[in-house]
């Protein structure tokens, strides 16, 4: 059975050699082979990879060893980051995202609100430069689909200028 209510986390000093990265794993799943000799283990990780200016990722790695998971998701998750649109330290509008069973409702707050978030939404946006925002997750409760759902809501964002310049 995988620890569900663990986070791991990086935290500010991290060895990719990039400074400014915030790095992040969200979840760490063992899963177990039954086979002649007993059981043989291996481990999936999702985690999460930002510069807290705009630029996130997100990436999923498996491996016989938990170090050699964590490594390929972070480095899968490096290759596939995305740039979101934000406002100052909140996100422009509100904003529903869904991702397979996982849904994420994301609301703008005001300064000095915090990251109103838990599990992996909280490691998106804060990995995005998120400061102040309200959210509620609903739906599925799987790691992999709560992650993408936020992705897909942060994707979903646009700003005033954007809109103006499309109508225009």
């Amino acid at each position: 059975m995988a620890n569900n209510n663990r986070s791991y986390s990086s935290g500010p000093a991290n060895d990719s050699g990039e400074p400014g990265m915030f790095e992040k794993v969200v979840f760490i799943n063992r899963c177990a082979k039954v086979v002649k000799g007993g059981r043989r283990f291996s481990f999936s990780a999702l985690s999460v990879v930002g510069d807290r200016k705009g630029n996130v990722g997100i990436g999923y790695g498996k491996a016989n060893e938990v170090p050699d998971a964590i490594k390929k998701s972070t480095e899968s998750a490096k290759k596939r980051m995305v740039s979101v649109k934000l406002k100052g330290g909140t996100i422009p509008h509100e904003v529903l995202g869904a991702y397979d069973g996982g849904k994420v409702f994301l609301r703008p707050a005001s300064t000095g609100t915090g990251l109103i978030a838990g599990g992996g939404v909280r490691a998106v946006l804060e990995a995005a430069g998120v400061h102040n925002v309200l959210t509620k997750s609903m739906g599925s409760k799987n790691h992999i689909a709560v992650v993408h759902a936020t992705l897909n809501g942060l994707l979903q964002l646009r700003l005033e200028q954007d809109i103006k310049a499309a109508r225009a």
